[in-house]
Order: C-alpha cells, then sequence, then structure tokens
C-alpha cells in the first residue's frame, strides 16, 4: 500500500470521526440548552418538594429534633373542622373564578382580534392589571371597597344608599375577592386565547360564511373545536392560580372576616412561620398538591388531553 493511499485512508478516517463528532455535538446542543432551567427545577423545586414530603411525617417545628410520627399530621388535617372551612373556601372561591376569568378572557379575546377602530388601546388596558403585583392590586381593591372608606360606599352614600359591609361580611368579602381577582388575571389569559385564536386559518370561517353558517354556529363548531388545547391550558393554569392564591387576598381582606377568605396557602403558611408547626403544614401542602394533580387528571380526561377531533 503506496503512501498515497495511506493518506487517502487516514483522510476517511478522520472525516468519519468528525461527522460521528458533529451528529454527537447535534445530539448533545438541545439538552446543553435545557440543562440550566433543568437544574434550577431540581434545586429549587423538585429537590423541596420531597423534602417537604419528609417533613410531613415528623413533627418538624424549626428549631427542635425531628421526629418521625407517620401519618398523624394528615390525620390531624383530615378531622379537623378549620381545615375543611379553609378547604371549602379555597374550592367555592376557585369555582367561582375559574369559569368567570375562562369566560370573560375569552370573550374579550374573541372581540380584540377583530378589526376595530383603536384595538391595540383596549388590548393593553385589559392585559394592564396583570403587570401590578398582586399586594398593590390587593390594597386597590381595598380602598375602593373599604367599609368606612372606599369609594363604592361613598358613592352609594351620596345617592341616598346604605353603605355595604364589603370587607366584614363575609358573603361580600368573598365577591370582593373575586371582583379583584377576576379584574387582575383576566388580560393574561385573553392574550392566551388571542394566540390560540389567530392560529385558527380563517378560510374554515370563510367556507361557514358561504354556507350560511351563523356566528354562534361558527363559534360554536369551529372555534370551540379547535381553540380545544388552549383552552385545556387556560383551565390547568386557572385551577393552580386558584388554588395557591394568597398575595392578594392578604392584603384585601387579610383573610377575614372570621377566616372566611382565608385559602390554603395563607392557612398553610400560618402554621408554617407563625404557629411554627412545619411538619403538619407540610402535610396539608402535601394535600394541597396532590388535589391540584386530581383536578388536573381529571381536565385532561375530559378534555382528551386537547386533542382535537
Amino acid at each position: 500500500m503506496g503512501p498515497h493511499v495511506k493518506e487517502q485512508n487516514a483522510l476517511k478516517t478522520t472525516k468519519r470521526f468528525s461527522l460521528r463528532n458533529d451528529k454527537i455535538k447535534r445530539q448533545l446542543a438541545p439538552y446543553l440548552f435545557v440543562l440550566p432551567n433543568f437544574l434550577i427545577f431540581f434545586i429549587f423545586i423538585v429537590v423541596p418538594a420531597f423534602v417537604g414530603l419528609f417533613y410531613s411525617f415528623t413533627d418538624f417545628d424549626g428549631l427542635s429534633d425531628i421526629n418521625f410520627i407517620g401519618f398523624e399530621n394528615y390525620q390531624k388535617a383530615f378531622t379537623s373542622s378549620e381545615y375543611w372551612k379553609i378547604f371549602g373556601n379555597t374550592f367555592i372561591y376557585a369555582l367561582a373564578v375559574v369559569p368567570l376569568i375562562f369566560v370573560c378572557s375569552l370573550g374579550i379575546a374573541n372581540l380584540l382580534i377583530k378589526e376595530i377602530r383603536a384595538k391595540g388601546f383596549f388590548r393593553a388596558i385589559f392585559y394592564w392589571p396583570t403587570m401590578i403585583s398582586a399586594i398593590i392590586v390587593g390594597l386597590t381593591w381595598k380602598w375602593i371597597f373599604g367599609d368606612s372608606f372606599g369609594i363604592v360606599n361613598y358613592l352609594l352614600e351620596s345617592i341616598g344608599l346604605t353603605p355595604i359591609k364589603w370587607l366584614s361580611d363575609p358573603f361580600f368579602a368573598k365577591i370582593s375577592v373575586i371582583i379583584g381577582t377576576v379584574w387582575a388575571r383576566i388580560g393574561f389569559f385573553m392574550v392566551i386565547f388571542m394566540a390560540g385564536l389567530q392560529s385558527i386559518p380563517t378560510s374554515y370561517y370563510e367556507a361557514a360564511q358561504i354556507d350560511g353558517a351563523s356566528r354562534f354556529k361558527m363559534f360554536w363548531n369551529i372555534t370551540v373545536p379547535l381553540l380545544k388545547p388552549t383552552s385545556l391550558l387556560v383551565l390547568i393554569l386557572l385551577l393552580i392560580e386558584s388554588f395557591k392564591q394568597y398575595p392578594l387576598v392578604l392584603a384585601l381582606t387579610g383573610g377575614g372576616p372570621a377566616k372566611e377568605t382565608t385559602f390554603l396557602v395563607q392557612y398553610i403558611y400560618e402554621y408554617s412561620f407563625e404557629k411554627g408547626e412545619l411538619g403538619y403544614a407540610s402535610a396539608m401542602s402535601v394535600i394541597l398538591f396532590f388535589v391540584i394533580a386530581i383536578f388536573t387528571i381529571i381536565q385532561f380526561k375530559w378534555t382528551r388531553g386537547g386533542r382535537i377531533e
């Protein structure tokens, strides 16, 4: 074998190794891009979740030695009337907030994707509240619904009507929290729905118009089915948000009156950092996780995973 042939074989071998290295690099590149996010998620989400699960089986108070007590914390939660009251408050709140925000954000998004005058201005107006801190939103609505200093009661008194105890009456306190939440979160989900609506081909609507379909029929038979993946995403995000609501309620009502607007996250916080029962608080956090997971699975089954049929 001459030197020329040896040189050609060496070049082929080098080229083969180079192509193999390039292939490996292309395969590894996506994983390297997501590695920082994965590490952050693992360190700050996965690890604390398992630590919390461990604490839920102990009497840990943050200071004393950790003693394993089995399922006592879970038994305490399931047999506590106060816990079930707080759970009921959270469930009622979610039951009111989720459909209200879903319907309102979808309706507004459907209007603002059309060619109307100053639609950019209206989009900004509806989206603006989402950029405000939840604490600021709560304080803002507190000045609006305050029993003795609120704008609403001032207007009611100025026209001779009896002021309403917005924040000291259990029913109206819940209404105040729901109104504040809907106002603050419509814009965020409006943007998600707008993205979903704009992805639907206009040719479907044009064909339906030629067939003489009404607007309602086009919405029900075209928009609703093709928007199913977006709707599933919105429902899941809304459910998670509603079950972990805390700062807005804390600023608006403080959880009162008589814990009527105290929700699970605030209740867990009180036991964690005010009463020092971290084990019990961890057990309630684990229960909350499973409640959200169960509702999410139900939504997936109900919507068939967002598949368009």
